[in-house]
This record gives C-alpha cells, structure tokens and sequence, in this order.
C-alpha cells in the first residue's frame, strides 16, 4: 500500500507548533514580572541587577531657609485697536474691556469711516477720566484706507506700531486687535490663572 500522506502535512504542522511554542517560551513570565529561561540574566546580586529610573533618583533635600523674592514684573503690552465705518461702539466695548494702566493703546478709524464718528471717538479717547490721568491711549489722527486685500492693513499696522515705539513708552508685546475682538479675561485675571 503506497504512502497516501502528502509531502506537505509535515512541514505545515511543524510551521505551525514552532511559532506557537516559541510564542509561549518567550511570554512565559514569573510572578515577578521578570522573563524566564534565557531572557532572565542572572547575576551575583540576583534581582536587585535590574536598575530602574526610579532607584537613581535622589531626592533634593529641602531647605530650611526659606528666600522671599520679588516677583517679576507683569508683561507690558501695546495694543492696536482698529475698526471702519459704523465700528465705534464695539471700538470703546473693546478698548474699555482690554484697559489696564500698565499698558498702551493707539486706536484707529480707517478711511471709511465718517468725520462725525472719528470725532466721537476722538473725544472719547480725549475725555475719558481714566485715560486722561494716566496718558496711555492715544488715536491716529491721520486715518488710513484699510482694505481686506493688499498691504494695506500691514501699512497700517506698522504706521500704528512706529508713532508707538516713538512716542508710546514702555512695552514689552504688540498686539494687533480689531474692534471686534473682546477678551474672556482681564489682564489681571489672566495673570493670577498663570499664578494657580
């Protein structure tokens, strides 16, 4: 009777138990966590040859002497604020919400904008307690044409930032807002988050 098994049966079984026990040779792990057999280096000190991070730190002893030193002073910002034509209202929303003393502020009125509307937010800016004590806002008088498209708002940026650096005081960042713009936290508030 001729041999009816196929040449192939052996090395199939073969190439299927092989992986499999060595799949479970190599996971085999003893109860504390370290691998069996060949993957488990012995040493003369035993368990205690498995370094971890955690057993290379050393703490930093804490100190008695306590140092009170002063804190660094806030951040000085130079804000623009600029708007167009029918944007007053939301120009003083915005200029009043972002105020604090520490700060500069140049507002602008683009071209669009009427006469009668640029005087009511000169006068604002002219007449209003606070800012006339302290002496940090400022408007540009010589309104420029700002269009969505072009160099344009650039320009205007940069004219906004020159009279600030020749005439504004001192300032750490330049922050370019429009009158649409209206923050969720006060300066101060947002300083004391960064103190938490």
């Amino acid at each position: 009777m001729p041999n009816c098994q196929p040449k192939w049966i052996l090395p199939l079984a073969f190439g299927s138990i092989f992986p499999a026990f060595l799949l479970c040779f190599i996971t085999v792990i003893s109860f504390n966590g370290v691998p069996l057999l060949f993957l488990y280096r012995f040493s003369a000190i035993g368990r205690s040859s498995y370094h971890f991070v955690e057993n290379q730190l050393k703490p930093i002893p804490v100190s008695t002497h306590i140092t009170i030193s002063t804190p660094p002073s806030p951040p000085r910002f130079a804000y623009l604020i600029s708007g167009s034509a029918g944007n007053g209202k939301m120009l003083r929303r915005t200029l009043l919400a972002i105020y604090h003393p520490l700060n500069q502020y140049i507002v602008h009125l683009d071209r669009k904008a009427s006469p009668a509307e640029r005087l009511t937010i000169e006068q604002f800016v002219t007449d209003y307690k606070v800012f006339k004590e302290v002496g940090n806002v400022r408007m540009i008088m010589k309104a420029n044409l700002v269009t969505y498209r072009g160099c344009t708002m650039v320009a205007s940026t940069l004219h906004a930032a020159a009279i600030m650096l020749r005439e504004g005081g001192n300032w750490d960042w330049f922050i370019n807002l429009s009158a649409s713009d209206y923050p969720l936290v006060t300066q101060d508030g947002e300083l004391d988050l960064q103190n938490i």
